[in-house]
């Protein structure tokens, strides 16, 4: 069913185009859970071929960060926000353009990791101990970069047509294909982290043919058609310069993990390296429920924005900080509480579950304020705020989570490295959400007078 965004029921549209994108989200994270859950217990090497892959995130977030640029946060608001104006014309213009500079961008990162890998993994914190696993592992999956590119930064256009449903299935194929894939090629053909390589690079080729299957049908009202896709200087910088926050977000999360991963190997080694592969892990899993709805929430506020109806736009973003709220607030206290059920998911190594036990209880203890800092960035992005939303992606990890990062374990040990993120939580948070509503606010305001 596609969803009516000319709806006043703002509630019930984002929750009907919520629903199926959180489902969507949940089953992605099998791409990465699940090869972590299966690798974490590889008889014998388990802890040290999970902090291996760990240690591959920063690369895998830069590829992420790039669907951002390109999709979520840059060509997919942009063309909502053409069709609530009616042009349909450039709306398709911007989403032939996003699909070409993902193809592009994929095929740059991949030829750059296969050439660089050993590299790049030490400067992210590789040891002598798991370099070896970590390029295994690193140089199989960049050989799917292109496909993941095309099947997220594209799955983005489906779902801001409404076709929340098909997005899901994009994911689910994917997913469900590296679920049954990774024991096969880990296990049964002994391949270890490299059949878990292999398995996701195998399922992301599979969501991207889905995908382009799709938007090139008579389905979507937006169709991928081929003399859209020849790049234009003044519409590639529009869809950069809006996208450019989502993608700092990404590649700033990128910078903080290579500046964790190494501060975590000075004062911990591989073991403290390897509780932040767990703790990013448990991080994305209930990080997921707030993006689905958030990214729900970011193709109703564009589109009621454009049509001038803003007090459906803060409807939406009111409706998104309350709902992300509660659930954030749900989710801390059953990690204060039962932090072992998580860990135990990824490693019953001893040694790993006591000290990620006490770094997870540190890092998630404000985790409830980083819902002020999605909404307020995702309510930037979708009005085409583009300065403001690229400040706050800057303030959070730049200013504050890397400097601390750096500065609090020189007082507190191994201990600093983790209590840097809920110190930015706290103050990045409230300071991207309140500058939004007095922004929003004022020019709504001046609009209406």
């Amino acid at each position: 069913m596609k969803a009516d965004f000319d709806s006043p029921k703002v509630k019930s549209t984002i929750i009907r185009l919520a629903l199926p994108m959180i489902a969507a989200q949940f089953v992605n994270l099998l791409y990465s859970i699940v090869d972590r859950i299966f690798i974490g217990h590889i008889p014998g090497v388990g802890p040290i071929a999970l902090t291996s892959v760990g240690l591959c995130f920063p690369i895998i977030q830069i590829v992420a960060a790039f669907t951002n640029l390109y999709g979520f946060n840059g060509g997919s608001p942009l063309s909502s926000i053409e069709r609530g104006k009616g042009n349909l014309k450039e709306a398709g213009l911007i989403m032939g353009n996003s699909f070409s500079l993902l193809v592009i961008t994929g095929v740059v990162l991949t030829i750059i990791t296969q050439c660089f890998a050993s590299p790049l993994l030490y400067i992210f914190g590789a040891s002598e101990k798991t370099i070896s696993y970590a390029i295994e592992y690193l140089r199989i999956y960049s050989i799917g970069f292109t496909f993941s590119l095309i099947a997220t930064g594209m799955n983005a256009f489906i779902n801001s047509q409404g076709f929340s449903n098909i997005g899901m299935k994009t994911v689910l194929i994917g997913a469900l294909l590296n679920f049954i894939l990774d024991p096969l090629f880990i296990f049964i053909f002994g391949w270890g982290v490299k059949g878990a390589a292999l398995a996701t690079c195998i399922s992301q080729c599979v969501s991207a043919l889905w995908v382009l299957k799709f938007l090139t049908s008579s389905k979507p009202i937006l169709k991928l058609k081929r003399d859209e896709m020849i790049l234009e200087a003044k519409r590639v910088k529009s869809i950069v310069t809006l996208g450019t926050s989502g993608f700092i977000m990404g590649a700033t999360n990128s910078a903080v993990q290579i500046v964790c991963n190494r501060m975590a190997l000075l004062y911990g080694g591989d073991l403290l390296v390897g509780a932040f592969t767990i703790i990013n892990s448990v991080r994305e899993i209930f990080s997921t429920p707030v993006n689905g709805l958030t990214s729900a929430t970011s193709p109703v506020m564009s589109y009621n924005y454009g049509a001038k109806r803003f007090d459906r736009v803060m409807k939406a973003s009111n409706f998104a900080i309350m709902v992300s709220a509660t659930f954030t607030s749900i989710f801390t206290l059953t990690i204060l509480l039962f932090p072992q059920m998580y860990i135990r998911l990824f490693s019953s190594d001893t040694q790993m579950v006591e000290v990620t036990t006490r770094a997870l209880r540190i890092y998630f203890s404000l985790f409830v304020f980083m819902s002020f800092q999605q909404v307020g960035q995702s309510t930037f992005v979708a009005l085409g705020k583009a300065k403001q939303a690229i400040f706050f992606s800057l303030f959070r990890k730049i200013i504050i989570v890397v400097p601390l990062t750096i500065i609090l374990p020189l007082f507190m040990g191994s201990d600093g490295v983790v209590a840097a993120e809920p110190i930015s939580n706290l103050v990045g948070g409230m300071a991207s959400y309140l500058t939004m509503r007095y922004i929003t606010s004022k020019e709504f305001k001046r609009v209406a007078s």
